[in-house]
């Protein structure tokens, strides 16, 4: 029997996927604050999964009202609403509540139990890009502490194990003068579950080692139920080193093995109107969201010279000061990180990133001729998210909810291995 599953802070469904990939999990409720996310999950659900009443299941609602949401609510909107910020000012993210109102006890008591919680918190509190560019360090956000909703779900519902996936970054995550991951170990240690014993030493894993063509380190917290097994850190520590290691692959995926068979899409820059942003030729292709974005004549000039270096072998912009030197001398302003990255074709990607949605100077696709950055599928290949994959949304929704998304390969051996320990429990 499958095992049951909620999943949590779902995003678009990334560490879902994967898990229903595995064939050892069974979806039973979902929650997500973000609607395009949702709408993503809800599509996904029922295309791929042929899960009819996703509508039902995947939650769009603030996990902090927790009341509601274990009890559900009555306040759906038909509307999207825009993302109230702490500060009382609004975003640009349309936010539930939205969905059928039945809280998460209907879900959970139709399903007579749950075996596993999946999911992480958003993870811009935590990252160090981020607290580098907050004035505050991210101290004050409130994402900071939406881990104690995640505990209040487990220990309501007493899942055998729950996985918890988060950036490194959490590892020095330190808001009010405690480490951040000594409050999440203190707080499910409180409800009687277990983590690791060393999370830097045992939990830090790349997803290049499990198909993905992408190195992006993130940590997994698996969590056990103490009462189901009689020495939890010898079974926590057999996860890390044991388990979930026999599904590397030897090769690491490339960028080129990812996306170098996807149809170009290049300038269009005769007859463009000057001062006005280039389009691209659109690539006949049945795959959604192969569709290049517009880029300044300067940037698609940048980027064709960058490409060209790396191609030629001259190698010229390779490092950092080349960089931040060339970046001052086009745009005209200085940058204390340097703003420019090609894509290597015969590695791994670097980390895909949601701040794709603002400019891909970053993410630049590594043929010169193309000479742009990569498209939302191409950044989604390179997450490993299948073809048949769609997204909902804007563009914009699209960089984000892809660049936030747990790679579904991982998650698929994260799965695997999570299943042969709760055959354990």
């Amino acid at each position: 029997m499958p095992y049951k599953m909620i999943d949590l802070f779902a995003g678009c469904g990334g560490l879902e996927d994967g898990f229903l990939q595995s064939g050892r999990y069974e979806d039973i409720a979902a929650v997500e604050w973000l609607r395009p996310q949702a709408d993503t999950l809800i599509r996904r659900l029922k295309t791929r999964w042929n899960i009819s009443d996703a509508e039902e299941r995947v939650m769009c609602f603030d996990i902090q009202r927790e009341q509601e949401l274990f009890q559900g609510w009555n306040d759906t909107a038909k509307q999207p609403q825009a993302q109230v910020l702490p500060d009382g000012k609004k975003s640009r993210y349309k936010t539930g509540p939205y969905g059928s109102g039945r809280g998460l006890d209907y879900f959970v008591k139709q399903a007579d139990g749950i075996d596993i919680i999946i999911g992480g918190p958003p993870c811009q509190a935590y990252s160090v890009a981020g607290r580098v560019k907050d004035g505050n360090g991210m101290r004050n956000d409130y994402r900071n502490y939406l881990f104690e909703h995640y505990l209040s779900v487990v220990n309501r519902y007493r899942p055998k194990a729950f996985i918890f996936e988060n950036v490194p970054g959490m590892l020095s995550a330190i808001p009010d003068g405690t480490p951040i991951t000594e409050l999440i170990r203190k707080g499910f240690e409180g409800i009687g579950y277990e983590i690791v014993d060393d999370l830097r030493t045992y939990a830090k894993i790349d997803a290049s080692d499990y198909g993905v063509p992408q190195h992006r380190e993130r940590l997994i917290l698996l969590g056990i139920d103490r009462r189901l097994v009689k020495e939890p850190q010898k079974l926590l520590h057999d996860f890390y080193t044991s388990i979930l290691p026999q599904y590397k692959t030897e090769h690491k995926k490339t960028v080129k093995e990812a996306i170098g068979d996807l149809p170009p899409a290049y300038p269009v820059i005769e007859g463009s109107r000057p001062g006005k942003r280039i389009t691209f030729t659109k690539p006949e292709c049945d795959t959604t969201w192969h569709v290049a974005r517009r880029h300044s004549l300067r940037d698609i000039e940048i980027y064709r010279m960058l490409a060209e270096d790396i191609e030629s072998g001259q190698k010229k912009y390779t490092n950092s000061k080349a960089l931040s030197e060339l970046y001052e001398e086009r745009v005209g302003a200085k940058s204390p990180i340097h703003r420019y990255h090609v894509l290597r074709r015969d590695e791994p990607s670097t980390t895909i990133i949601s701040h794709l949605d603002r400019d891909g100077n970053r993410f630049i696709h590594y043929d010169p001729r193309q000479s742009r950055c990569i498209t939302p599928r191409e950044a989604a290949r390179l997450q490993s998210f299948d073809d048949d994959f769609d997204f909902v949304g804007t563009q914009t929704d699209t960089y984000i909810m892809i660049g936030n998304a747990v790679p579904p390969a991982l998650a698929r051996c994260i799965g695997l291995a999570a299943a042969e320990v709760l055959d354990r429990l």
